[in-house]
């Protein structure tokens, strides 16, 4: 009995010990700030215009009979609206839902690609293999691993819809009118063929741009298992490497997409 009870102290000793170097080895962030690159959720939301939008209900709201407070809700969306993930499989047959694309992917060093002045001047702007290749003549070829994140500047436009959409209309006629930039199917391509990125996003409502019809940038992203990060905030708030990105959607069983909360960690030196 008594070389039970000391096996046992060593087992507890042994586990104090453990639990005290996960302590001091957790992560420590007061030399680091983070920024919220997520929309909030409410009737403001931006979705496409043949999505159902942001819808939030009030089960209860109040003092119960017993004298606590007590809130609860329920929300119902599409999976495509606000700061969200396209899955592969949302254009890309047997591809990754989103509660299969691995953690790993989601987190990763980010970088931004900044086009804002291409698309001050034209709000159909397509990001190309020319921006990412003069990208890496300033700094260094794009690492693989990496989350790209393409600042267009039409972050400062959400949630007016007319203005960061092109059309504050809904259904299916509003569609031929969307007017905002995204990524050339050419320069995904190239991303695809030349470097191994993790995922990419932008600050618009689509990888495409707004007058695409057949959608084949997220087609050849999500035939790779690239997953796009849409509808992104504060993209102005990073600097344009040295950061860290975490994107982490709802696990939707078998989803196309979901809702997104996306942080970027930057060191304060940055």
């Amino acid at each position: 009995m008594k070389r039970f009870g000391l096996l046992l102290l060593t087992l507890l000793l042994g586990f104090a010990t453990d639990a005290a170097v996960a302590q001091h080895r957790a992560p420590d962030f007061s030399s680091q700030r983070i920024v919220d690159l997520s929309y909030a959720f409410d009737a403001s939301t931006v979705y496409w215009p043949t999505a159902e939008t942001f819808h939030l209900e009030k089960d209860f709201e109040g003092k119960t009979e017993k004298g606590y407070y007590y809130s609860a809700y329920r929300y119902s969306a599409a999976e495509h609206g606000g700061t969200h993930i396209d899955a592969p499989v949302h254009f890309a047959e047997g591809r990754n839902p989103v509660d299969e694309i691995p953690l790993d992917q989601l987190i990763g060093p980010g970088i931004v690609v900044d086009v804002t002045k291409q698309c001050d001047k034209n709000p159909d702007y397509l990001v190309s293999e020319s921006d990412f290749k003069n990208w890496e003549r300033l700094h260094g070829k794009i690492a693989a691993g990496t989350i790209v994140l393409l600042r267009t500047g039409f972050g400062k436009f959400y949630p007016d819809r007319k203005k960061y959409l092109g059309t504050d209309q809904r259904g299916a006629g509003a569609v031929p009118n969307l007017h905002f930039p995204g990524l050339h199917p050419n320069a995904a391509r190239w991303l695809t063929q030349n470097r191994k990125i993790k995922a990419i996003g932008l600050d618009t409502a689509s990888i495409d741009y707004g007058q695409s019809t057949l959608f084949e940038s997220h087609r050849t992203l999500f035939a790779k298992d690239i997953p796009a990060l849409e509808n992104v905030a504060n993209l102005e708030k990073l600097p344009v490497t040295g950061f860290s990105v975490i994107a982490l959607p709802m696990k939707i069983k078998g989803g196309s997409g979901g809702p997104l909360r996306i942080i970027a960690i930057i060191p304060r030196s940055k």
